[in-house]
Parts: structure tokens; sequence; C-alpha cells
């Protein structure tokens, strides 16, 4: 009996499929302005959904305007000279609610770092520089957006705006929400609990807004507060505020110079563009500082 031996092929092996690989985009200008528009509308999405924090914010400064100011009226009203001491202070109230609210608006990225969001825009494929930028940006333009709503109560303290002044105030406000936004920027790189930055801010803020000359005007000062005036970052972006707003009151030249008469160094007095550019230098170099920790954190 024959037997038949069947012969056996060797077993091929199909090879394992390669991985597909991630596709990284290359970067280029348009896809680092996308990513700052994309984390600047982020800021204005969060800021429109928060009804609350809108109102919150408002709080101060009609405190300040209606409580503070009507209080003190009747005591300051020979040294204002016939003005309301509401209209006096408003330029310093413009400025302080652009002021806090770009300070929160900075402390969202310690919010951000804290429940790991930081970390996942860190690793996109995008420069660092661009997601600070769009941060400030959009911390920019919604502080400045608080201060157009303090600017539409002007009437209610005799203060009535044309083109030219609302176009002048928005401006200054801009530049303060930009480098206030800067500046908390910087401050947020390294401070890793939202506990720990707003201490930071109320340290740095109420200082720097009581000695800006908000609360009064900064000739015939004590030397020490007049020197501590001239070195607050504030004072400039107050005072040409506060001359803008004077400039379109009815009132006579002996009264404006008297509550408005700008700041002064060993007796020239600063132009107010020369104030508003040094306020917008503060800003880029504040910004510029910001830019490199966080390229540095890892």
């Amino acid at each position: 009996m024959a037997t038949r031996t069947r012969t056996t092929s060797p077993v091929q092996h199909d090879s394992a499929p390669e991985l597909a690989r991630p596709h990284v985009p290359a970067r280029s200008v348009r896809s680092e302005l996308r990513a700052i528009k994309a984390v600047w509308r982020r800021e204005l999405i969060r800021f429109s959904r928060d009804r609350l924090r809108i109102l919150t914010s408002l709080i101060q400064p009609f405190l300040f305007l209606f409580v503070l100011g009507t209080g003190l009226s009747s005591l300051v009203s020979a040294s204002t000279h016939g003005v309301n001491f509401r209209t006096f202070i408003y330029p310093g109230v413009l400025c302080m609610a652009v002021m806090f609210t770009a300070m929160f608006s900075a402390a969202s990225i310690v919010w951000d770092r804290e429940f790991g969001f930081l970390r996942e825009m860190m690793v996109a494929p995008v420069r660092r520089s661009s997601i600070v930028l769009g941060k400030c940006a959009g911390g920019a333009t919604v502080a400045a957006f608080q201060g157009v709503i303090v600017m539409a109560i002007g009437p209610l303290v005799g203060v009535h705006y044309t083109l030219g002044l609302a176009l002048e105030v928005f401006a200054l406000q801009l530049l303060l929400a930009f480098s206030i936004t800067a500046f908390g920027m910087m401050a947020a790189a390294r401070v890793t609990q939202m506990q720990s930055f707003m201490a930071l801010m109320q340290m740095a803020i109420m200082p720097m807004f009581f000695l800006s000359g908000a609360m009064f005007p900064v000739n015939n000062l004590p030397t020490w507060l007049a020197v501590l005036n001239r070195l607050d970052p504030l004072t400039y972006a107050v005072d040409p505020m506060r001359r803008a707003v004077f400039a379109h009151l009815n009132i006579s030249p002996l009264v404006r110079h008297a509550l408005a008469p700008g700041v002064t160094w060993w007796g020239w007095h600063v132009p107010g563009l020369l104030e508003a550019a040094m306020v917008a230098i503060i800003g880029l170099v504040m910004l510029a500082i910001a830019i490199v920790e966080f390229s540095a954190v890892e």
C-alpha cells in the first residue's frame, strides 16, 4: 500500500501594518494668527456667558461714584471750586473699572493651569507667544468693553460725551486694558494658585490706584507723595483721561488748571501723548517678559 506524502508549504506571515503617524501642520503666520484669534474668541465667549461677573464688576465703580462721591461732596466742595466731586473722580473710576476687569481676565490663566486646560494649550503646535498674545488681546477687549459700560453713566455725573471725547477716552481705556492685562499675564506666569494670584493683585492694584491721583489732584502734594505718584505707572493713564474729560467740561480755565493740572517733571508739564506712549511701552515690556516666562515654563 503506497503512502502518500503531504507536502506542506511554509506558512507565510503577513507583515504588521505600519502605524499612521500623526500629522502636525507646519507653523506659519496664518496658523499663529488663527491661534491668537481662537484664544481671543474664547475669552470673549467666557465673558459673555458670565453675566454675574459683568454685574459684580460694576458694583465697585458705582460705589465709588454714587456712595463715596456723594458722601464726600459736601466735605470737599470748597476745594473742587464748585465742580461736583463725582465728576472729579469719574476719570479715575473709569480707569479703575478697566484695571480690575483686566486683572480678573489675566487671572483666568491661573484657573486654566489649575484645571489642566493650560497644559493642553501649551502642547498645541503653535508658539507659546501666540497663546500669550491671544490671552492678552482677549483680556484687553473684555476690560475695554467693561469701560464702555461705565462710560455710559457719564451723564449721571455731569460728563456729556461728544464723538471726539468718546473716541479719546475709549482709546485710553484700551491702552490701559492692554498694559494691565500684560502685567497680570506676567504675574500669572509663575503663580500656580488662585489665592496667591489674588493676594498679589490686591497688593499691587490698590496702592497703584490710590497713588495715581484718581481721588485727588496731583499738584501741591507733599514731596514723598509726589515722588510715589510720579513713579506709579497708573498715573500716566489717569492723568490724560482726566485732562480729556475736563477739556470738555463747561468750567473756567482757572478751575480746570486747579483740578486737572497735569503731571509735571521738575516743573515741565508732561504732554498727554507722551503719557499714553509711556503706558504703551510699559505694557509692551511686560508682555515681552510674560512671553519669555511662558516660553520657559515646562
